[in-house]
C-alpha cells in the first residue's frame, strides 16, 4: 500500500519560517517555496519571515511566457503547463530524509527553454522523486524571471535599474543562496552541491559558473545540450538604451516615462519590445532576452576563458545525437538498400557525401547512414569548445559524452534536443517513447550511475560505468552512450567539423523547432 502523510513530521523550519509538505511512497516533497522576492526589473530581495506553517504542496507560479505555447511533440517531450505570474520566485524540492544529519548531495536543476521560456516543471520528466529515490540525493528544481522580465537592460535610464538585464539570473543566485542557507533541514549537505541544466538550462549553469555572486553555492556542474556560439547568448554588446527607447517609442513615451514600463500590464509590455526589436538589425546591440556582459556576468568561458573560481569546479558536458531532430521521418530506414539510404544523404550534403558517410561510419559504427541527415551541429561545435577550453584547467576535470540512443518511433529516430532527461532523472517511466525492453532500463541504469557518482564526488566512473576518462588538451574522451556504451576519443572530430561545412553551404538556417 502506498504511504502518505501530510502532518508534524513533514514540517521543516526555515530561516524565514515553517513549511508544510508532504511525504508519498518514501519521499517528502516540498513544492513552490519562495526562495526571494522582487519587483519588476528590480533585483532580488530575501523573503520575510513569516508566523505559523506555510503551504508547501502546490507548485507556484511559473514565470510568464512571451506567447502561450503551442503543444506539439509530446510523444517525445512529454509537457506540463502551470498559471503564470511575474512572482515566479519558487523551488521544489524531494528528499528521502530530513534533518541535518543526512547529509546528502544536493541537485539543483534549472530548466530549459533558452533564457526565454520553459518552467521548472514543464516536461513531465523534470519530477525529482525518482532521482532522489533511486540516487538518494536531494533534488530542487526552480522557477526564476524569463525573458524580458528577467532580461532587459533598463540601467541606462537611472541607478534604480542597475544589473536589470541580469534579474532572471540574479534570482538564480538568490535561490542558491537560498539552498545554501536551508537545505541541511531537508537532508541536504550545502557543501554538495551539483547545479545541472539542459539546452537553456546548461546555458545557465556555465553562466553561474562566471557570475563573483555565485562562487562557493554550487561544487560542480553538469551541462546538458546547453552550449552555442550564437550572440543572442551573453556576448552582445553595449547598452539597453536602443530597445528600451524603441519600446518606449512604440507606446507612444519618451524615455522621461521609462517608470512607466514598471506597471504596463505584460502583453502590453511584449507587443511593444517584439515591435522595437525588430528594427533593430545590428546584431552587436544588446536586445535582451539573455544576460548581459558586465561586472556582474563576465561572459562565456569558451569565448572568454573560465574565471579564477570557475576553474575550481568539475564539469560534466554533452549533448545528443540529433539535436534537431524533430521533424517527422518520411522514410524507413531499415527498409532501405544503401543506395537509397545514400540518395537522401546526397540531397543534403551533395559532394561532400562520399566522405560524410565515411567518417560516419568510422564515428558511428552500426547506425544507418541516413541518420547522417539529423546530426546535430549547432551545439555539439561549441560543445566541443567548452571541453576544449575546460580541459586547459589544473584544478578540475571535464568529462565529455554524447547520447547517441536510437528510439522506437518513426522507424528509430535518433535522439533529440531533451530525450536525455528522463534517462538522467531516472524517469524514462513517465515518457513512454524512451522505453525499449530489454534496453533502455539498461541505459537508464547507466547513465544513472554516472550522473549520481559525478555528484557525490566529481567523477562519473562507478560500478556499471568505469573506463570514462577524463578530457585534456587535444584528447576529448567522450563517453558515447548507447544500447551498447563505450568511451572514444576525439572520434567524431572530423564528421562534424565537415559537416558543419556542408550545412553552412547548403542548409543556412534549416534547424526547424527545437522543443524545450
Amino acid at each position: 500500500m502506498s504511504v502518505f502523510k501530510c502532518d508534524e513530521s513533514t514540517i521543516v523550519s526555515t530561516r524565514a519560517g515553517k513549511l508544510q509538505g508532504y511525504y508519498f511512497n518514501g519521499v517528502y516533497v516540498f513544492k513552490g517555496i519562495h526562495y526571494a522576492e522582487a519587483e519588476r526589473f528590480m533585483q532580488p530581495t530575501e523573503v520575510k519571515p513569516w508566523e505559523g506553517v506555510a503551504d508547501a504542496t502546490s507548485y507556484g507560479m511559473v514565470c510568464n511566457l512571451m506567447h502561450q505555447d503551442d503543444p506539439q511533440g509530446e510523444l517525445m517531450v512529454p509537457h506540463a503547463y502551470w498559471p503564470m505570474s511575474e512572482h515566479c520566485q519558487n523551488l521544489n524540492i524531494w528528499t528521502t530524509g530530513l534533518g541535518e544529519n543526512c547529509k546528502k548531495p544536493v541537485m539543483v536543476w534549472l530548466h530549459g527553454g533558452g533564457f526565454f521560456a520553459g518552467s521548472a516543471i514543464e516536461q513531465l520528466a523534470y519530477e525529482g522523486d525518482a532521482m532522489a529515490i533511486n540516487g538518494d540525493v536531494v533534488v530542487v528544481t526552480v522557477n526564476h524571471r524569463l525573458n524580458i522580465l528577467g532580461y532587459l537592460d533598463l540601467e541606462p535610464f537611472g541607478d534604480k535599474y542597475k544589473n536589470s538585464a541580469n534579474c532572471g539570473n540574479a534570482d538564480l543566485v538568490a535561490a542558491l543562496k537560498w539552498v545554501h542557507e536551508n537545505i541541511a533541514a531537508f537532508g541536504g549537505d550545502p557543501d554538495n552541491v551539483t547545479l545541472f541544466g539542459q539546452s537553456g538550462g546548461g546555458m545557465k549553469v556555465t553562466s553561474l559558473m562566471q557570475t563573483p555572486a555565485a562562487d562557493g553555492l554550487f561544487h560542480k556542474a553538469f551541462v546538458m545540450s546547453g552550449v552555442l556560439d550564437f550572440d543572442g547568448f551573453g556576448e552582445q554588446k553595449g547598452g539597453g538604451r536602443e530597445i528600451v527607447s524603441g519600446m518606449l517609442r512604440e507606446l507612444g513615451l519618451t524615455d522621461k516615462d521609462v517608470s512607466k514600463l514598471e506597471t504596463l500590464p505584460y502583453p502590453e509590455l511584449v507587443s511593444a519590445y517584439e515591435k522595437a526589436a525588430e528594427k533593430i538589425t545590428d546584431p552587436s546591440v544588446y536586445r535582451g532576452m539573455a544576460p548581459m556582459v558586465n561586472d556582474y556576468y563576465l561572459g562565456e568561458p569558451h569565448h572568454r576563458g573560465f574565471t579564477e573560481h570557475a576553474g575550481t569546479i568539475p564539469m560534466m558536458i554533452g549533448t545528443v545525437i540529433g539535436e534537431f531532430a524533430f521533424q517527422p521521418l518520411f522514410f524507413n530506414k531499415y527498409e532501405m538498400t544503401e543506395d537509397e539510404q545514400r540518395a537522401l544523404v546526397q540531397e543534403k550534403y551533395h559532394e561532400y557525401t562520399d566522405e560524410m558517410i565515411r567518417l560516419f561510419k568510422k564515428a558511428y559504427p552500426g547506425k544507418k547512414i541516413t541518420d547522417i541527415i539529423s546530426l546535430d551541429y549547432m551545439f555539439r561545435i561549441p560543445t566541443m569548445k567548452l571541453i576544449a577550453e575546460a580541459s586547459k584547467r589544473k584544478e578540475a576535470n571535464v568529462y565529455s559524452y554524447m547520447f547517441a540512443y536510437e528510439f522506437p518511433i518513426q522507424n528509430g529516430k535518433i535522439a533529440w534536443h531533451c530525450s536525455d532527461i528522463p534517462f538522467v532523472f531516472h524517469n524514462i517511466e513517465r515518457v513512454p517513447s524512451a522505453n525499449v525492453e530489454g534496453v533502455s532500463d539498461k541505459l537508464q541504469e547507466q547513465i544513472f550511475a554516472c550522473v549520481m557518482s559525478f555528484a557525490r564526488t566529481g567523477d562519473p566512473n562507478n560500478d556499471k560505468i568505469s573506463e570514462w576518462p577524463a578530457s585534456k588538451e587535444n584528447d576529448e574522451a567522450t563517453f558515447v552512450f548507447d544500447k551498447e556504451c563505450e568511451c572514444r576519443h576525439n572520434y567524431d572530430h572530423e564528421l562534424v567539423r565537415l559537416g558543419q561545412e556542408a550545412v553552412s553551404k547548403y542548409s543556412v538556417g534549416e534547424f526547424g523547432n527545437v522543443q524545450h
